[in-house]
């Protein structure tokens, strides 16, 4: 599990994060996402290392840039609101601003657990595994996600894809709470967090899929509906399990299935098919 899981984290890292970031704001985040990968190659690299000093400092690397970035972008999204005149430039909806705002935050859970893992500290007594599948979750569940559902509601702006800009911050929130909780409290944000995910899912599937141009643009956001359905249909599974004391997955077979899913079906395909809609949007490649 823990190759996998660390293959994951290194694909969100290097790759959906400063893709994520051109999709945000590719005007104004543009040197964000040409330097992230030099905090993110330390992030990577201290995964493969054996826990200690050496892999520490690499990860507080990667968290201090994912502190700084969003302690320099998430107060302007929030006090961001649409435009009204329609000569000013396209703005998303506020729903889309919370919703792209806590994908910039997520980065700084993520990071800070990476530490704490990297050396071997219970952070808030949490397992070391707990910490070292936060990573992951948070930059997929927490960035991905986040991302992808402001996306949506910029481009199909309607009750429910407002609704999932609300729905996917909030459940993710929850489900973080819920580690300090217990674990109905976690499965509360897993009730939300999936369905506004869901929620997500559909919009793309009815409205910007059909809608998408070419038929690869299509069929990546026909994956990654597909893909983000059954995924989050796992993490139900796993949540009431744990709450209930049902039978359930195991956290190896979770990140085999809802972690590569999430990873590869979701985030990469979503990411590939919002970059060229965005490319085709202006000759600049604007997001919409």
């Amino acid at each position: 599990m823990t190759v996998l899981v660390n293959l994951i984290v290194t694909l969100g890292m290097l790759g959906i994060v400063p893709a994520g970031l051109r999709l945000i704001d590719p005007a104004g985040l543009r040197t964000w996402a040409r330097l992230w990968p030099l905090a993110a190659l330390p992030g990577a690299a201290c995964l493969w290392l054996p826990r200690g000093g050496p892999a520490t400092a690499l990860a507080a690397l990667y968290a201090a840039a994912s502190l700084a970035l969003a302690a320099t972008q998430v107060p302007a999204r929030l006090l961001r609101r649409p435009e009204r005149s329609p000569s000013a430039p396209a703005r998303g909806p506020f729903p889309a601003e919370i919703a792209v705002a806590t994908a910039l935050a997520s980065p700084v859970v993520a990071g800070t657990a990476l530490v704490a893992e990297r050396a071997g500290c219970r952070l808030f007594g949490f397992d070391l595994d707990v910490l070292a599948l936060t990573v992951p979750h948070f930059h997929f569940a927490g960035f991905t996600a986040a991302l992808v559902a402001g996306l949506v509601c910029r481009a199909a702006p309607g009750p429910w894809a407002r609704r999932a800009a609300y729905s996917v911050p909030g459940g993710t929130l929850l489900v973080l709470l819920g580690y300090f909780v217990d674990d109905w409290a976690e499965l509360a944000g897993a009730l939300v967090l999936t369905a506004g995910m869901w929620a997500v899912a559909l919009v793309t599937w009815r409205e910007i899929r059909p809608a998408g141009g070419g038929r690869g643009v299509r069929a990546l956001l026909g994956v990654s509906s597909a893909v983000l359905a059954a995924t989050m249909a796992l993490a139900l599974w796993w949540a009431l399990g744990e709450a209930a004391g049902l039978v359930h997955p195991t956290l190896t077979w979770m990140a085999a299935t809802h972690g590569l899913g999430n990873a590869l079906g979701f985030a990469l395909c979503a990411v590939l098919a919002w970059r060229r809609l965005a490319a085709g949007a202006s000759p600049e490649g604007a997001a919409p």
